[in-house]
C-alpha cells in the first residue's frame, strides 16, 4: 500500500507542474519549489554526513538540471503524461553512465531493453512535429540524463539517510532557480506571476515540495529501509502507468497513434531491463536440460 500510495503521489506529479505552470514560469516555479521543500525542513532535519561537494553535485543534478529541463519542456508543449514516460529513459541513461564513469559491465538484459526503449523514443520523435514540439521532447530526455547524473553520483554515497538528502540538497537549486528565472523569464513576468498569484498555482507548490518530495521520498526510503531494493524499485514502472492516465481523464490529453505505440515500446524495455535477467537466467538452465535430452 505504501508503494502504490508513492506511485499515485508521483504519477499525479505530472498533472500538478501542468497546473503550476498555468500561472508561473518554469524558472521561477522551480526555484519556489525547492525553497519551500528545504525551508523549514533544513532546522529540523540533521545534515546527512556528507562532504559539501557531493551535496552540491547532487542539488545541481536530480534537482536544479532534472526540473529545469523538465520544466522548460513541459512549458514548451510536452504533455504531461508524455513526459512521465519518457522521463524514465533516466534507467537507460544511468547503465550508460555507470559503464562510462563506474565501469560496471552492461548486461544482456539491459542492451536488449535500451534498444527497444530507443526504438519506441524514435517513434514518438517521429510525430513530435505535429503532436508535440520535438524540443520539448529533447528537453525531456537531457531531464532524464540529470536524474541518471544525479544516480550515479548518489552511489556513491554508500548508506544515507534519503528524506535527508532531498531536503538538505533542496538548498542547493533555489538560487541557481531565480537567477535563470531573472535572465530567462525577466523581472516583470516575475513580479507579475508573484502579484497574480493564485490558488492553484499555490496548490501545485505545496503538492510538489510537500507531497510529491518530502512526503513521496520519506515513503519511498522507508519501504527501502525494510524490503530488498529488487522489490520495491520496480514499482516505480507504474508511474508512467498513472501519469498516463490521470493526464487523460484530468487534462484531456490524446496522444497521436504513433506515440502511444512508442510508448508502449519504452515500457517493453523498461520491464526488459528490470527483469530480463532473471527471465534470461531461468531460460538459460531450461535450454542447457533440453539440449543433454
Amino acid at each position: 500500500m505504501l508503494a502504490l500510495i508513492v506511485i499515485v503521489v508521483w504519477g499525479l506529479n505530472f498533472v500538478v507542474i501542468r497546473y503550476g505552470l498555468d500561472g508561473l514560469p518554469p524558472m521561477l516555479l522551480g526555484g519556489l519549489r525547492f525553497t519551500l521543500v528545504a525551508i523549514p525542513a533544513v532546522f529540523f532535519i540533521r545534515r546527512p554526513n556528507l562532504p559539501l561537494r557531493w551535496l552540491i553535485a547532487y542539488g545541481a543534478t536530480i534537482s536544479l538540471g532534472q526540473f529545469a529541463f523538465l520544466f522548460e519542456a513541459m512549458a514548451n508543449g510536452m504533455p504531461a503524461g508524455l513526459a512521465s514516460l519518457v522521463l524514465q529513459s533516466q534507467a537507460f541513461f544511468t547503465l550508460f553512465f555507470a559503464a562510462l564513469f563506474i565501469g560496471e559491465r552492461l548486461r544482456a538484459a539491459s542492451v536488449v531493453g535500451l534498444l527497444v526503449a530507443a526504438g519506441g523514443l524514435a517513434m514518438i520523435g517521429l510525430e513530435s512535429d505535429q503532436a508535440t514540439p520535438l524540443v520539448a521532447v529533447l528537453l525531456t530526455l537531457c531531464a532524464a540524463s540529470m536524474w541518471a547524473m544525479g544516480n550515479i553520483i548518489t552511489r556513491r554515497f554508500g548508506d544515507i539517510d534519503l528524506v535527508a538528502l532531498v531536503i538538505w540538497g533542496a538548498l542547493i537549486p533555489p538560487l541557481p532557480f531565480f537567477a535563470l528565472s531573472l535572465w530567462l523569464e525577466g523581472p516583470a513576468l516575475i513580479q507579475q506571476s508573484l502579484l497574480g498569484i493564485g490558488w492553484k498555482s499555490i496548490g501545485s507548490l505545496v503538492y510538489l515540495a510537500a507531497v510529491a518530495t518530502v512526503l513521496g521520498y520519506s515513503l519511498w526510503s522507508t519501504l527501502l529501509s525494510r524490503y530488498p531494493a529488487g522489490k520495491v524499485a520496480p514499482f516505480s514502472l507504474l508511474v508512467p502507468v498513472v501519469g498516463l492516465s490521470s493526464s487523460a481523464w484530468i487534462l484531456g490529453e490524446r496522444l497521436g497513434a504513433l506515440q502511444w505505440w512508442g510508448g508502449a515500446l519504452v515500457m517493453i524495455g523498461l520491464l526488459i531491463n528490470v527483469f530480463g535477467s532473471s527471465l534470461f537466467g531461468r531460460l538459460a538452465p531450461a535450454r542447457t536440460r533440453a539440449k543433454s535430452l
